[in-house]
């Protein structure tokens, strides 16, 4: 491994950014430690695209051919329940994705790749705020990303628990699934609790919305097709003895297409108005895409997948994973240049294996050298 010789300072970097977690556009400790990092790598530095956003331009050669590496920077709402000596110290702010590892990676990348780097071209470092709000990729496109550096193609890693620490996973087309907000406001009649016959009670209808719901993904979409529809909130009006007259139901669907996104729209709008005209009440349905579906080229995968047999050997990579059904705004890069998003395992065991989000969660240090290494290998592999 290329960045063996930086574990120890790896681990320092990630455990300091561990402890100092700031949620969307708030990142304002990591995105200055990146700065300050990489000028003293002597790498180009550009910050406040994005508020917080920094990307980084190291040139070597005569080639005017580049790439692109992202690496998320914000942290979640969440109490950490971790009681290792680099938790939290900020309450309510926690690095419960990892996103402090993606950073320490590509930190790792920089530092070798400006010292040692064999290569023939660019290599933009881009550090983004407001992933887990998805929209740190679009306001950093907005304000110059793609026109004000010339960059070909665009690559971004998440850990994933659950897989083996350092297996690498990608695969052609859709590789992360859209996310999709909607909002369903239902105008009963409310009233007493004794006298229901005298109005129209808006959990039972609200109820008969959400089951029936359901059955867009069961008996809606093809079965081959990939779809999820969960309601997060169910909010009414009513008190112990007064029945509801207004019901408002807040939600989230995900989907691997377009296609299936606007079947699970047209389906969720019918079966709403279908559902509310029967008991004859109103109803006001919003449904929003916030993040699309993150796309993968298939040159790209190739390259991707080439770079993790050099690295790890064929048995430790796969090109052709199962797509999951989490959404990443990294999607509208890749949406603008040819990309590819890449998974690496972040262990089984422990808080290493714990679900993303979870309050007990750990980015798994034995990783920052595994993906470090492989953005390295990557960028001298593409430009030779």
């Amino acid at each position: 491994m290329k960045t063996k010789s930086l574990h120890n300072q790896l681990v320092d970097w990630r455990h300091d950014l561990h402890m100092n977690p700031q949620i969307s556009f708030e990142e304002v400790y990591a995105s200055n430690k990146v700065a300050n990092l990489l000028n003293e790598f002597g790498i180009e530095v550009h910050q406040g695209i994005a508020k917080t956003g920094v990307v980084g331009v190291l040139k070597k050669g005569t080639s005017t051919k580049s790439i692109g590496i992202r690496a998320d920077m914000d942290a979640l709402p969440i109490n950490e329940i971790n009681t290792f000596s680099y938790k939290s110290k900020i309450e309510n702010r926690m690095h419960a994705c990892g996103h402090d590892g993606h950073t320490t990676m590509l930190l790792g990348a920089a530092k070798y790749l400006a010292e040692h780097g064999n290569f023939d071209g660019t290599i933009y470092f881009i550090f983004q705020p407001d992933e887990e709000n998805t929209f740190g990729a679009k306001t950093m496109i907005e304000e110059g990303l793609f026109t004000k550096f010339s960059i070909d193609e665009v690559y971004a890693m998440h850990n994933i628990p659950g897989m083996e620490v350092g297996s690498f996973g990608t695969r052609k087309g859709a590789i992360t699934a859209s996310e999709n907000l909607f909002e369903i406001n239902i105008e009963a009649k409310g009233g007493h609790a004794a006298l229901p016959h005298m109005g129209v009670d808006a959990i039972t209808v609200g109820s008969q919305v959400a089951i029936a719901l359901q059955s867009i993904v069961s008996r809606k979409l093809n079965p081959a097709d990939n779809g999820i529809i969960s309601i997060t909130e169910f909010i009414t009006d009513g008190k112990k003895n007064v029945l509801p007259g207004k019901v408002k139901m807040t939600g989230d669907a995900r989907a691997l297409s377009k296609q299936t996104n606007e079947l699970i729209e047209k389906n969720m709008k019918k079966i709403t108005k279908g559902i509310c005209d029967a008991h004859g009440v109103s109803c006001d349905i919003s449904y929003k895409t916030t993040c699309p579906v993150t796309f993968n080229e298939s040159e790209q995968v190739d390259y991707a997948t080439k770079a993790a047999n050099s690295l790890l050997g064929n048995k430790k990579s796969n090109g052709d994973i199962e797509p999951r059904l989490f959404s990443e705004d990294f999607s509208i890069m890749s949406n603008d240049k040819p990309g590819c998003f890449v998974l690496m395992g972040n262990g089984i065991e422990g808080s290493n294996g714990r679900p993303l989000h979870a309050a007990d969660y750990d980015f798994n240090d034995e990783l920052l050298v595994i993906g470090s290494s492989y953005w390295v290998e990557l960028a001298e592999q593409q430009l030779k």
